[in-house]
């Protein structure tokens, strides 16, 4: 217990002081709430050349790059079923549409320091919690034989307040999605962890892959994981950043059986509910795991990595 709380008192420290250097050399710059970063030039200038790079290794093999907005209809966010697994990390957007008098009352309770926000409604779309979510609903029907393989991007919301600053609160994710035959959709997975590895270790990165689980939520959820685990749905790419012991996930392989092909009514050629995998690079960990590993001026870091970027 006394290692356990020695390791976790290390951690937190290493997050604090990685934090402080990105902070006070203006990589990042800070904001009232843990976890929400403003980017400078020298940070995005990295995002750009990873965005490349990664998009290079699919070019032809993949339907052209689609981007994503941070928000989606709130129909395609039930039917992804996100609420049921993570409803801790989730983000509603709320607007006004009330009229003059509610307005008044509003005003009344943000000036006197009550909760103004009382006042508001649910809008029509959430927070994207993951970037192929918004991909599915476009897929409804019968697909081509082979299934489809698509690259897409957006930016995601998930609410874990934290001041490690590889655990942000918006992010990006670069994916390649495949939809189709359990086969295909397995060997997509495969295949991309083993191209993730070489991408990411041929820009300097000490990275491996590890059977992993998604953070579901409560008792329910601490099943849902083990049997993740256990049947090996997820692997994550991981690489230290604040840590040697508790390195940090930048990428990750995704199988998800039919957990999206049965809600938007997805089926393969053969009139079967399609499958479908992912794989996510996490566009904002793995900058900071450059940034941590190569030092936090791109124009010193090797001439190798500065190619493959273009910075």
């Amino acid at each position: 217990m006394v290692q356990h709380t020695t390791l976790a008192t290390d951690r937190l420290a290493a997050q604090r002081e990685f934090r402080t250097e990105l902070i006070d050399s203006g990589v990042l710059v800070a904001t009232s709430v843990d976890g929400l970063y403003q980017r400078s030039a020298v940070f995005e200038s990295v995002v750009r050349g990873l965005e490349r790079r990664v998009s290079a290794e699919g070019a032809d093999r993949y339907e052209p790059l689609l981007f994503f907005p941070p928000v989606l209809p709130r129909d395609v966010f039930v039917r992804s079923d996100y609420l049921r697994s993570f409803p801790d990390l989730t983000g509603s957007v709320d607007t006004f549409v009330g009229d003059d008098r509610d307005h008044a009352e509003l005003l009344q309770a943000l000036d006197s320091g009550a909760d103004w926000t009382q006042y508001l409604t649910p809008a029509e779309v959430m927070l994207c919690s993951a970037a192929c979510h918004p991909l599915y609903p476009s897929l409804t029907g019968t697909l081509p034989v082979g299934g489809r393989r698509m690259e897409v991007q957006g930016f995601c919301f998930r609410h874990e307040p934290s001041i490690d600053p590889a655990r942000m609160q918006v992010f990006r994710q670069h994916e390649f999605v495949a939809v189709g035959d359990p086969e295909v959709c397995v060997a997509h997975r495969e295949e991309w962890l083993e191209r993730a590895l070489r991408i990411l270790g041929g820009l300097g990165l000490a990275v491996r892959k590890v059977v992993a689980n998604d953070p579901f939520f409560g008792r329910a959820g601490r099943m849902l994981a083990a049997n993740q685990r256990d049947t090996a749905l997820k692997y994550e790419i991981v690489c230290p950043i604040t840590s040697a012991e508790f390195p940090t996930a930048i990428a990750s392989g995704n199988y998800h059986i039919d957990h999206f092909g049965g809600p938007f009514s997805i089926r393969t050629a053969d009139g079967d509910t399609a499958h479908s995998a992912c794989i996510g690079f996490g566009m904002e960990r793995i900058t900071l795991a450059l940034l941590k590993t190569h030092g936090l001026d791109p124009q010193c870091w090797p001439s190798t990595v500065r190619t493959q970027l273009a910075l």
